[in-house]
C-alpha cells in the first residue's frame, strides 16, 4: 500500500515564501508509484493541506490528520521543508515524536542546536573545528560597543542569530554601520551574533547519510558580485556558483573531514549543508543547514544531480530510510 507523505512548508519565519518553494521541489519530486504526497501549508494561525485546485482543507493538529469529503486521512510521514521556524528549531521534531509519526531531518535537540548559530559554532570549537571570533548579544542587554571593538577587529559580520537566507545580516566596517547593523539585525531576531570577518573563499558543502554511508554530495564555492553572500546576491542572482570548487588537493580533503565530521559530531540525520570560509588550507566553520533549500536556486539539490542521483531516488531514500528508522 503507498504511503501517505506530507511535505511541509511555509512557517512562522521570514523565510517562509522560500520554504515553499523548497517544499513544491519536493512535492512534484517524489515518485507517485510508490508514495502519495500532499502539499502542507504550514502558518501560525493555521496549518492546512492545499490540494491541486489550491483549496485548502485545515489539519487537525491534535493528531495531524485531515477531512477531505468526511473521510479522514492520516499520514505515515512528514516531510519537513521548512526553514526557519518551526522546522529548524526543533519545535516541529518534537510535535511530531510526541505523536509518534515519522519524519524527516534532524531530531528536535539537534534542529534546535544547529538553528542557533552562536551555540552551533561554540559547540564545533569545542570539538576542534575553526570558527571565527564572535561575541552574541540580546536585545535588553546594555550594549557597548566599545567592548565589541575591545575584543573584535573590523570589518565585522553581524547577523541575526537565530534566522536563515541571508536575513538580516550586514557588513560592518567602522562604529556607525556597526550601529546601525546591530538595529537591522534586532528587526529579525532577539539574539544578534557579531563575527570577525573572515578573508577567503567561501564554500557550501552538501553532506547526507545516504546508501550507509556519510556522503558529501559537492563542495561549491561561492562568489557575490555584492560585497558579501547576502540575501540579494543569494536569490536574485547576484553571485556565482563554482562547482566543484577551485582548491586544491589538501583544501579538499580538509573540508571533506570536516564536514562529515561535524555531521557526525552533531548527530545529524538527513540532507545538510554546511558553509566554510577558507583561510589558507584550513576551513573555518560559518554555519550548517539542517533542512537547506531546495529552490531551483539552491546549492544542495544541484550538487545531488552532479553525482547522477535525481531528486526522486533522493526523496525515495529519504522516506524509506526514515520509515526504516522508525519501525
Amino acid at each position: 500500500m503507498k504511503k501517505n507523505v506530507a511535505v511541509l512548508m511555509g512557517g512562522y519565519s521570514s523565510e517562509h515564501d522560500i520554504s515553499v518553494k523548497s517544499g513544491n521541489t519536493v512535492y512534484n519530486n517524489i515518485n507517485t508509484n510508490n508514495f502519495i504526497p500532499f502539499k502542507i501549508i504550514v502558518e501560525k494561525e493555521n496549518w492546512n493541506l492545499i490540494n491541486n485546485d489550491d483549496f485548502k482543507y485545515p489539519i487537525s493538529k491534535d493528531d495531524f490528520s485531515v477531512k477531505i469529503d468526511g473521510k479522514k486521512i492520516k499520514f505515515d510521514i512528514a516531510f519537513i521543508m521548512i526553514h526557519g521556524s518551526p522546522g529548524e528549531d526543533g519545535i516541529i521534531q518534537n510535535y511530531f515524536a510526541k505523536l509518534n509519526i515519522p519524519f524527516t531531518g534532524p531530531t528536535a535537540d539537534v534542529a534546535k542546536l544547529t538553528f542557533d548559530k552562536k551555540k552551533c559554532t561554540d559547540f564545533a570549537k569545542k570539538n576542534g573545528f575553526n570558527v571565527a571570533k564572535s561575541i552574541l548579544i540580546n536585545r535588553n542587554s546594555n550594549l557597548e560597543i566599545e567592548n565589541i571593538e575591545e575584543n573584535l577587529n573590523y570589518p565585522l559580520f553581524v547577523k541575526a542569530n537565530n534566522s536563515g537566507s541571508s536575513y538580516g545580516i550586514s557588513k560592518a566596517y567602522n562604529r556607525e554601520e556597526l550601529i546601525y547593523a546591530i538595529d537591522k539585525s534586532f528587526g529579525y531576531d532577539n539574539e544578534v551574533l557579531i563575527e570577525e570577518f573572515l578573508d577567503g573563499k567561501e564554500v557550501s558543502v552538501g553532506v547526507m547519510y545516504f546508501q550507509n554511508e556519510i556522503k558529501v554530495f559537492g563542495i561549491s564555492e561561492i562568489v557575490s558580485k555584492n560585497d558579501f553572500f547576502d540575501y540579494e546576491a543569494k536569490y536574485e542572482g547576484n553571485h556565482e556558483v563554482i562547482s566543484p570548487a577551485r582548491l586544491n588537493n589538501q583544501q579538499k580533503l580538509n573540508v571533506e573531514k570536516a564536514s562529515k565530521n561535524l555531521y557526525k559530531k552533531l548527530k545529524m540525520t538527513g540532507f545538510s549543508r554546511t558553509d566554510f570560509i577558507f583561510i589558507g588550507d584550513e576551513p573555518y566553520l560559518l554555519e550548517i543547514n539542517s533542512i537547506p533549500g531546495m529552490t531551483e536556486e539552491s546549492i544542495f539539490p544541484k550538487q545531488v544531480k552532479m553525482n547522477g542521483i535525481s531528486l526522486e531516488n533522493l526523496f525515495t531514500y529519504i522516506i524509506d530510510d526514515t520509515l526504516t528508522k522508525f519501525e
